[in-house]
């Protein structure tokens, strides 16, 4: 074991200044379970460690009739699988929260830390990306707010600064007769990556598709929307038919490698299958809120 400084901010601004005052080889400890493990096998050796536990402001999950969600960069993936706020059309991001690990895992695992160790198999990522999450960050400079979609540089790597904290993520209400799914494919049924990833969210105007979104894990060096396959979707009447054309264009927007967990091929054709099954469910949750009307 090597030495490393430990910092114990008071406040998120406090550990922005602890960053910005230390300078570079920090490194911002929230769950601990991809950090803990890198600084063991030597991938990253900290000069300093921030902790970022003891920060009730950045542990506030917070759902508001009319405004949207609230999750704070330190609520654990446990407490979004149980929560009752992730319902109706957030029902997505429980999805991809509760294949995170293990139970044990999932306790101690955070939604910034998923975020931020910005593993292209990352499960929370697509699911708030379909829902149009935006990335709140707290920096030297201030306060900024970036699209999900946007926040992914590479693996690995992110559009946060040296001195930058996420503080969290906001997502929209959803809009009437919406729904959405994410689904992973792996070889285990936990503790594994996903060798591919799938989130779909569908709002409908009667049996039209208003608005989806489409968003790929594990296919690219970052998470990555299916545009052809939205483009072709949105404005149409939905179907079966409709559906399985878009999930064969989604195939085609995913940039995958190979490697021993599968090659390319064999990403893009679960890709297509799992967008075809994310998509259906997606618009069968939709349309009970038609239905309701």
């Amino acid at each position: 074991m090597y030495k490393f400084d430990f910092v114990a901010p008071r406040s998120p601004e406090d550990a922005v200044a602890q960053l910005r005052d230390r300078g570079p080889g920090g490194k911002l400890l929230a769950g601990g379970t991809d950090l803990l493990l890198q600084t063991k096998a030597r991938l990253v050796k900290p000069a300093y460690l921030v902790d970022l536990s003891h920060l009730p402001e950045l542990e506030r999950l917070d759902r508001r009739p009319g405004e949207g969600l609230w999750i704070g960069a330190m609520v654990r993936a446990r407490a979004i699988q149980q929560s009752p706020l992730f319902q109706d059309g957030y029902r997505l991001i429980a999805d991809g929260a509760g294949l995170i690990g293990s139970i044990q895992i999932r306790n101690l695992a955070t939604v910034g830390g998923n975020l931020c160790n910005a593993a292209p198999s990352a499960d929370v990522a697509p699911p708030l990306i379909a829902a149009g999450a935006r990335a709140e960050i707290l920096g030297p400079e201030g306060a900024r707010s970036v699209p999900l979609d946007e926040f992914f540089l590479g693996p690995r790597r992110t559009v946060l600064g040296p001195s930058e904290l996420l503080l969290g993520v906001w997502i929209p209400e959803p809009a009437p007769n919406s729904g959405g799914h994410y689904l992973r494919h792996t070889p285990r049924k936990e503790m594994d990556i996903a060798v591919v990833g799938v989130a779909s969210a569908i709002t409908l105007d009667g049996d039209r598709c208003a608005e989806v979104r489409i968003v790929l894990g594990a296919v690219a060096p970052t998470p990555v929307r299916a545009t052809k396959a939205e483009a072709a979707l949105r404005g149409q009447t939905v179907s079966l038919e409709a559906i399985d054309h878009a999930a064969r264009l989604a195939a085609e927007d995913a940039r995958p490698i190979s490697d021993v967990r599968g090659n390319a091929d064999f990403r893009r054709h679960l890709v297509e299958v799992l967008g075809r099954r994310t998509l259906t469910v997606a618009w069968n949750t939709a349309k009970l809120g038609v239905a309701n009307r």
